[in-house]
């Protein structure tokens, strides 16, 4: 019996080597091999280093790209050494081995299945990280308490994937729940494939803060945004800012609420307001507003240039209720429907567990297949 197996394994594994070169072509590994061979050059020159911000621009990109080749060459990796090993399980004929084949099989396919998803990703931001705001819509605590849990499945979804995720803003509900928050995750491509999050999420369910236990439905919007390198073509004139600090709110410990730390920003030709009060000084709730006011910014300046508008935000949805993208249904059945992909699941734990890959998947695909829904 194990025979058999490893047979059927050796010939999976034989078909995994072709798709890995196609992946390779896609991703234009040897471009990308020569590029850093090239970066890689530049800083050992002489003269390199006298000039900080190109310094700082080739090394970001070298560290890209050799993030980039270092993922493919690990793929390249793990084939072989599966076939290695099931080699030695067929010629010793020793089952012992068949678990580890299996499993390593399965985690090499959704390797390189996320791999093929990132070829996807050819907006001029999409290898961007992303700046995530959470506003609860009408409703009080119901839509507090639903913003909440979208909060935490982003922010789980992040954990998944090993993205790193800052808090840059955040306001509590009035009994539970959260008014508004606004987060930063950090990573290779968290942008281009959050973006398809953008819109209103809506939720079907028995509030648990009704006595009655009626059905209710709840709206909360998510933007999302690029997080914007600071060489970003997005000009800021200092005189265009008005800046107010105040003291901070909510969790925070005792530091807080002494000094005037919290910062706003208000960008007076548009008008955007931007807010920060997480971090312990000024200067560095300064520092975000600034990040999150070039995301705005740039976001406003595509919705004026409607050749951009597809990289910032992919298809547009207006924040206001009744256009919701995406459905969260939990009673009377329980099921997760995308409006724009048709894709579902009724695995509706999962999904706020952070488990939302089926869902951006199947937009990113749609996307480039032109088969969106509007």
């Amino acid at each position: 019996m194990a025979l058999i197996e490893y047979d059927e394994y050796k010939q999976r594994l034989s078909a995994l080597g072709p798709e890995l070169e196609k992946l390779g072509a896609a991703l234009d590994i040897d471009s990308a091999r020569r590029e850093a061979d090239s970066l890689e050059a530049q800083t050992g020159e002489p003269e390199f280093w006298n000039d900080l911000e190109r310094s700082q621009k080739v090394q970001q990109q070298l560290k890209r790209l050799q993030s980039k080749l270092g993922r493919y060459e690990k793929m390249v990796g793990e084939l072989e050494d599966l076939k290695t090993l099931c080699e030695m399980g067929q010629e010793e004929d020793d089952a012992s081995l068949l678990e580890e084949l299996k499993t390593g099989f399965a985690k090499l396919e959704e390797e390189i299945s996320e791999q093929r998803l990132s070829t996807l990703l050819s907006g001029e931001y999409d290898s961007c990280s992303a700046i995530l705001s959470f506003h609860a819509g009408a409703g009080g605590t119901e839509a507090q308490d639903w913003t909440e849990m979208l909060y935490r499945m982003y922010t789980r979804w992040a954990e998944r994937h090993d993205f790193k995720y800052q808090i840059l803003d955040f306001e509590d509900g009035e009994e539970a729940g959260i008014k508004s928050a606004t987060i930063s995750i950090e990573g290779e491509n968290a942008y281009g494939f959050l973006k398809s999050e953008h819109g209103v999420h809506r939720l079907v369910r028995v509030s648990p803060f009704d006595a009655n236990a009626r059905r209710q439905t709840s709206f909360a919007a998510l933007e999302v945004m690029p997080d914007l390198p600071d060489d970003a073509e997005v000009e800021i004139r200092p005189e265009d800012i008005e800046m107010q600090v105040y003291r901070a709110s909510g969790a925070g410990g005792q530091h807080i609420n002494k000094t005037s730390s919290a910062v706003r920003l208000i960008h007076l030709p548009t008008g955007v307001v931007v807010s920060c009060q997480t971090e312990r000084s000024q200067f560095q709730n300064k520092e975000n507003c600034m990040k999150m006011m070039r995301a705005k910014l740039l976001e406003l300046k595509a919705q004026q240039h409607a050749e951009k508008i597809s990289d910032i935000k992919g298809v547009q949805m207006k924040i206001e209720w009744g256009s919701q993208i995406r459905s969260y249904v939990f009673m009377p059945y329980t099921m997760a429907k995308d409006t724009r992909t048709a894709y579902e699941t009724s695995n509706i734990n999962a999904v706020m567990d952070g488990d939302i890959d089926g869902f951006i998947n199947a937009y990113l695909t749609a996307s480039a297949t032109g088969e969106l829904k509007k």
